[in-house]
């Protein structure tokens, strides 16, 4: 079933704990939470400690999005904190396998990320190791931003390995992902959405939420 994960930094933070609440009770069951140092993004966002915050608000999965030069220094302190999940970068490590191995060994979910000028051949060969691939469609550091439309066909190669693979990897998009576009997105081929003012930014947001679980994904239309 396809879904929306809620990019938390859309939220109003000084209405946090409302905010998460009217989104579990919209259906959401999994947040998107992006971490960035200001290095490999031009942006500074929150840390393990905002996390812990929000893992005390919802029973909800927790997707860290480590968008950090070094994510690997912050695996056990995002896990610690009540990641469900980290993301990290194929551009900050072009060989991923290990930092997936270091990531199982903390018992979270694993997944690699590619921001829109990354040839997604490149990461196609990895998938096997990871439970989520993460397919950019704006250059990461600000919300707000404009879809890149070249992202649809970088979702629908990785979709077509994925599947072609038999892998249980799910594709999830991030970037300019709202009620407009989202069944186009999906029919290219993803399974999460990530929406920050998408869904943040609407007073309905358990229509939307329900409209998008009732889209079906391209592995649904092919059984």
């Amino acid at each position: 079933m396809v879904q929306i994960a809620p990019s938390v930094l859309g939220a109003d933070f000084g209405r946090l704990a409302d905010e998460i609440k009217s989104a579990d009770q919209a259906g959401i069951r999994m947040y998107h939470l992006d971490i960035m140092d200001g290095h490999f993004v031009p942006n500074i966002s929150f840390g393990p400690g905002i996390v812990k915050t929000i893992n005390q608000l919802t029973h909800g999965f927790l997707d860290v999005h480590l968008m950090l030069s070094e994510p690997e220094k912050y695996f056990e302190p995002f896990v610690k904190a009540g990641a469900d999940s980290i993301t990290f970068h194929l551009e900050v490590h072009p060989d991923p396998v290990p930092y997936a191995e270091q990531l199982r060994q903390l018992r979270v979910q694993t997944g690699i990320s590619i921001n829109p000028d990354m040839p997604v051949e490149r990461v196609l060969p990895f998938l096997k190791h990871f439970d989520l691939l993460l397919v950019m469609s704006v250059f990461p550091g600000f919300g707000g931003q404009k879809f890149i439309e070249s992202a649809l066909g970088a979702i629908r190669a990785a979709r077509s390995y994925v599947d072609s693979h038999n892998l249980k990897t799910q594709i999830q998009v991030d970037g300019g992902v709202d009620g407009s576009n989202a069944a186009e997105v999906v029919a290219a081929g993803a399974d999460i959405l990530v929406m920050g003012t998408g869904f943040f930014g609407r007073d309905d947001r358990a229509q939307l939420v329900q409209q998008v679980s009732q889209l079906k994904s391209a592995r649904e239309r092919s059984i």
